[in-house]
Formats: structure tokens, C-alpha cells, sequence
């Protein structure tokens, strides 16, 4: 019986604790892709292929403003280079689209920017403070959701 009235503080907690993190990122350094009403902080990895479903997605619904952060994983071996190449383009977001595509994948190696490989080292550490480890990690209205989980983005984002 006491579990499950703790059940709401702690689903409480957890809405607080999850807005207070989002709140906390400088959103000046990521990607805006978008200019809906709702905002989803994304971080991903251009090589993942669950990042690229949930971008494929994404660029499906007007509804929602993105703001990306990169956090490429070891396993995938050109992914920092297109994080790099994406963040040192004049327009990121179309860089963005071309990369997650797969668009460039066959491509020669990708030239970068040090702008664009300070902007990288700089979303890696907004990536480990708020303690992200895989991708996708969404925050979306005060909730996180690691993966593409569509059934949980489209409850979280009202279908």
C-alpha cells in the first residue's frame, strides 16, 4: 500500500528533475531545426540507425521545434567527422538533413571547420554533464526517452 502512494511523488520527482536538466542546457550550441510549438532536445549520432529512423520521423511533423546535440558513439568509425563537417556548415541544418540521410555516407572525407570541432568538443561535454550514454536520447516535455521508442515520443508528444 505505501508503494503506491509514492508512486505519484516519485513520478513527481521525476518530471522536476528531468525539466530542471533540460532547463539547464545551453541551447545556443545545438542544431534548431524547426519552429513548432513543442520542443524536443535530441541527441544523437549520425551513423546510428535508430537516430536516423527518429530524424526521419521527426522531419515529419510541424508541430515541433528540434534542438540537436551530437554525441557520436566509438562504434561508428566517421561519425565524429560528420558531426564535425555538420557543425562547421553555414547552414547546419540542411548539413544535418544531408548527413542523416545517408546521403554522404560513400563520401570522401568531410571537411571541417575549428569552429566546427570546438562546437563538437563543446556538445560532447553538454552531452556528459547531463549524463547521456546512448543515442537517441530525447528530452521532451520534462521527460526523457533513451531510444527511439515511438509508442513512448508519440505519448509524450500527443500523437
Amino acid at each position: 500500500m505505501k508503494t503506491v502512494a509514492l508512486l505519484p511523488i516519485l513520478l513527481i520527482v521525476t518530471f522536476l528533475c528531468s525539466t530542471a536538466i533540460a532547463a539547464d542546457l545551453d541551447l545556443t550550441k545545438s542544431i534548431t531545426i524547426g519552429s513548432g510549438k513543442i520542443t524536443v532536445i535530441e541527441f544523437t549520432d549520425p551513423d546510428c540507425p535508430f537516430c536516423r529512423k527518429a530524424s526521419k520521423y521527426f522531419d515529419g511533423r510541424s508541430d515541433i521545434t528540434r534542438h540537436v546535440f551530437f554525441f557520436p558513439l566509438a562504434i561508428h568509425s566517421r561519425a565524429k567527422e560528420k558531426v564535425r563537417f555538420i557543425l562547421s556548415m553555414p547552414d547546419k541544418a540542411k548539413a544535418y538533413h544531408d548527413v542523416m540521410s545517408g546521403r554522404l555516407d560513400a563520401a570522401p572525407p568531410l571537411v571541417s571547420t575549428q569552429a566546427g570541432t570546438r562546437l563538437q568538443e563543446e556538445q560532447l561535454e553538454i552531452a556528459k554533464k547531463h549524463r547521456v550514454d546512448s543515442t537517441p536520447t530525447f528530452m521532451i516535455n520534462g521527460r526523457i526517452i533513451v531510444g527511439f521508442d515511438l509508442k513512448k515520443i508519440e505519448e509524450t508528444l500527443g500523437k
